[in-house]
């Protein structure tokens, strides 16, 4: 089976700008979930550390666990955690505890959450560009029901206020650029996007986008942003099912489709293969960030199958504890 991503010397799935149509996944309902994971990748008997990018939000998570249903006008116990979190960040959590070398690209705010969100980040070991200026750094409530599955409500703060002309061209210089759908919903980060996609791959790299959440697309317009897949040409997309479905799956043209299934695992489509992998045992306490670890480890490399399975090994993990960060 053909490599799944590039890790330096290794390709993402199909050639680039290979972009051909694809059948869809099944359809169901929309959550993410799923180690030890290879931290570097052998190509011809030479060690090659993977170096990846994500551009995206940079938030304060703040997650609450219900011991019981919430009470209009009342008040009920529950257990609490807050942290670094967003999309971006996430992936370069997990992909800096998997081995590889992360940056994050990501604007925040000079506030009290911004310094905690970049103390913690950099705690985990990845490297945070960007600028930070006067204004709210962003903050997402996620809240846990006793099955592990969760509803969020988000202020992005100034992330999505991120300009082209405030990149720098050096933080480009990857193996993968991981990029958050959420910054393709927004202007005038969508064009700073864009642009780090263009620089990306003009420094060798593979692209990836997470298409994010459903009811966001549905607001932007589907169509308008199959669009902007389309500008960017991603080599790998990740969804949720029914991300998927919104988007017509089975029209996209990534050469390498991740549709995230929650608890029945992944699927993994390419134009001439396509995988159902069972997810990893565990139990779940919160599903906050399950699908950005699983996008950390398909995106360390290897064939489709060691790609996925690792991704889904992380996700178990993530999974298991309350929070979004390894």
């Amino acid at each position: 089976m053909q490599d799944a991503l590039p890790a330096a010397a290794r390709e993402l799935a199909a050639a680039p700008g290979g972009r051909e149509r694809r059948r869809g996944a099944d359809d169901s309902p929309d959550q993410e979930g799923a180690g030890t994971p290879e931290p570097i990748v052998a190509v011809h008997g030479t060690i090659v550390p993977v170096q990846i990018a994500t551009l995206g939000d940079l938030m304060l998570d703040v997650i609450v666990r219900l011991e019981e249903p919430l009470v209009r006008g009342d008040d009920v116990r529950a257990h609490m955690r807050t942290g670094a979190g967003g999309q971006a960040a996430n992936v370069a959590a997990w992909a800096s505890s998997l081995g590889a070398s992360a940056r994050c690209i990501a604007k925040r705010g000079d506030d009290a959450t911004g310094e905690l969100v970049a103390r913690e980040l950099a705690g985990h070991g990845v490297e945070l560009v960007g600028p930070v200026v006067d204004g709210a750094t962003g903050v997402v409530v996620s809240v846990v029901g006793d099955d592990g599955d969760r509803s969020m409500a988000s202020d992005r703060g100034v992330a999505p206020t991120l300009a082209p002309d405030e990149l720098d061209a050096a933080w480009l210089e990857c193996d993968v650029l991981h990029l958050s759908g959420y910054a393709l919903l927004r202007e005038p980060v969508s064009a700073a996007a864009l642009l780090a996609a263009r620089l990306a791959r003009g420094n060798g790299a593979r692209v990836s986008v997470d298409v994010a959440a459903w009811t966001e697309i549905r607001a932007f317009g589907p169509v308008q942003f199959r669009e902007l897949l389309d500008t960017i040409a991603p080599d790998v997309l990740f969804a949720t099912e029914a991300e998927w479905e919104m988007l017509g799956g089975a029209y996209l043209t990534a050469p390498t489709g991740v549709i995230k299934r929650g608890p029945r695992g992944c699927t993994v489509v390419t134009i001439d293969a396509r995988l159902d992998l069972a997810p990893v045992e565990a139990q779940v306490v919160d599903a906050t960030g399950a699908g950005d670890a699983l996008a950390a480890g398909f995106l360390l490399g290897g064939s489709l199958e060691e790609a996925a399975r690792r991704g889904l090994e992380a996700a178990a993990r993530c999974v298991a504890r309350v929070g979004s960060l390894p």
